[in-house]
Formats: C-alpha cells, sequence, structure tokens
C-alpha cells in the first residue's frame, strides 16, 4: 500500500517574512505526524517555502548643476540668470561706447565750412526801379499810419482853443515817468508799461472856454510776444465801471472800434469849490493805446466826449 499525502488537520504555520536585506530563508517546523487508522506509518508534511517579495529601491535624489545633491522639497532661486544677463548687458554698453569713444578721439578733426559765404543774400540783384512793387494801401497795412511820426495823427485843436500850460508836453511827445504821473499808482505803472515795452506816448492839450481842459494820449507799443496796447487798454477799462476809482458805470461803445468805450463821471462836490466833471474815452488800435480826458465845470455831454473820440480813432 502507498503512503497517502495529508494535510494536516491543525493550521499551518505562516510562512517567515522577508525584510529588505536578503537573508537566508529558514525551513519551516515539521509538521505533526498523522497516524492512519490501520497502520502506524508518520508522513513527513510539505514544507511550505516562503516566497521573497520584489526590493523596491529608493529613487536617487536629484543633484544640483554643482554636483552637490539638492535638498528635497526646497525651490530653485530664482533671478541669477536675469543678474547675469543684466550684468553682461550693461559691460556690454560701457564697453562699446569707450571703444567708439577712443576710435572718435584718434580720428583727425574733420574742418568746418568758414561762417562767411560769399553769395548768401536774397535776391542776388535789387530789382530795377520799375520793377519794385508799390507797399501796401493804408487799408491793408495800418501800421503805415503809424510807423511815421505819431504827432502828425493827432487831431487837430478846435478853433479858439488855446494850448494849456500843464500838464507840459516836449513838442508833442510824452516821457514815461511823465505818463505814469498822470496815474495815482505811479510806481505800478512805470513797471507795468515798462515791462510791456512801450515805445512811445505822443501828446495834445489845450483849453476850451474857462475851464475845459482836454487830454488826447495815443500810447504806442512795440511789437513783440507782448500785447501792450491792448493789455493797457483791457486793465483801464476793467476798474472803470467801479465809483471808487472809475467812472461807476459801463460806458458807452466807441463806432468803430471792437473794445472802445467813453464815459462819463459823477460830479465831485467840495465846499468852497466849483464842481468837478470828468469824462473819459479808452480804446486800442493795432499797437496803440489810446487815452481821452476832458475836464470842466460845466457839465459835460456824451456828444462831446463820443465825437472827438471817433475823429482820434480814424485818424489812426
Amino acid at each position: 500500500m502507498e503512503p497517502k499525502d495529508t494535510i494536516p488537520d491543525g493550521p499551518a504555520e505562516p510562512p517567515v517574512q522577508v525584510e529588505a536585506q536578503v537573508q537566508a530563508v529558514e525551513p519551516s517546523a515539521p509538521a505533526p505526524v498523522v497516524e492512519p487508522a490501520t497502520e502506524p506509518v508518520v508522513e513527513p508534511a510539505t514544507v511550505p517555502v516562503a516566497v521573497a517579495e520584489p526590493v523596491v529601491e529608493p529613487a536617487p535624489a536629484p543633484v544640483a548643476e554643482s554636483g552637490a545633491p539638492a535638498t528635497p522639497g526646497k525651490p530653485r532661486p530664482r533671478g541669477r540668470t536675469t543678474l547675469l544677463i543684466a550684468a553682461a548687458a550693461v559691460l556690454g554698453i560701457a564697453g562699446g561706447t569707450a571703444v567708439g569713444y577712443g576710435v572718435q578721439a584718434d580720428r583727425a578733426p574733420t574742418p568746418l565750412p568758414a561762417l562767411s559765404q560769399p553769395n548768401l543774400a536774397y535776391p542776388a540783384k535789387a530789382l530795377p526801379a520799375d520793377k519794385v512793387p508799390d507797399p501796401l494801401p493804408v487799408s491793408q497795412d495800418r501800421q503805415r499810419k503809424t510807423e511815421g511820426d505819431l504827432r502828425e495823427l493827432l487831431v487837430s485843436k478846435p478853433s479858439g482853443a488855446r494850448n494849456a500850460r500843464f500838464p507840459f508836453s516836449t513838442k508833442g511827445w510824452r516821457s514815461l515817468d511823465a505818463y505814469v504821473r498822470e496815474f495815482k499808482s505811479e510806481d505800478f505803472m512805470f513797471e507795468t508799461l515798462a515791462e510791456a515795452d512801450v515805445r512811445r506816448i505822443a501828446a495834445a492839450n489845450w483849453l476850451q472856454g474857462q475851464y475845459r481842459g482836454v487830454g488826447i494820449r495815443p500810447v504806442q507799443f512795440r511789437s513783440g510776444a507782448e500785447l501792450g496796447a491792448s493789455d493797457h487798454a483791457n486793465d483801464q477799462l476793467a476798474y472803470m465801471p467801479y465809483a471808487k476809482e472809475g467812472a461807476g458805470n459801463a460806458g458807452d461803445p466807441i463806432k468803430g472800434s471792437g473794445n472802445g468805450r467813453y464815459f462819463l463821471y459823477k460830479a465831485v462836490n467840495k465846499p468852497g469849490y466849483l464842481p468837478v466833471y470828468q469824462a473819459r474815452a479808452i480804446a486800442q488800435r493795432g499797437d496803440v493805446m489810446l487815452d481821452i480826458t476832458i475836464f470842466d465845470t460845466a457839465p459835460i455831454s456824451k456828444k462831446d466826449i463820443r465825437t472827438l473820440a471817433e475823429r482820434q480813432l480814424e485818424r489812426l
């Protein structure tokens, strides 16, 4: 009778766990002998062999550019490459500038042409007298009037009028310091008109009747960046509506002028003195500012100051 392989009744022993390191496999202990019912034969038990599990090796640590292992989890520092590129660019520019300057310094200077050269005048030859164009008419060039003698543009005094003794004028001209003395703020007016580049001031003064006095002041300014005539006229017109310094009213426009106006003042009465009446006209045309004043002890009509202003403005 052949022996039979039998399985032990009891539970088999668990296999031996294999560690990560390679170790020798130890055989398990022999299983207990099972006696058959007929014959007392001891059968050897099958020895289970433990299977070694695969060994998982850890992945190698990342190596940095320098050869040393990089620290796990730590980000690589940034900006180093950008800094190197920027430094190289700066050094390249500085080096190129130095080289270029050295090349230019070693070169011989290039001679420049002379500043004075012939045949630079235009036209090369003057036109014949019969081909010279006529000057523009006065209607197209108003400065033709004011470029000459400004005194010739003053209106003539009416018949029966006599020359005034005051304020004094020098052959029809008025100096700047004498003109500003006709204002309350002499120093301010002198500085303002000087900065505006005043050119010349013509003057006409006469007396009519017993107490009427007339003064005409065409004030001319030089052409330039400053609008002297316009600014002076606007400055005088600005305070005329106020009673303390001006006439106390808005005045009336002068015919033929864009900004000209004439004003009548309220009479000034003081005990023991005759009343004082005043009228004033202010206008501007081109580079000339016109200022006309009338004083009298009798009332002055609007017609008197208006017609005088219009006559004088037509001549400018």
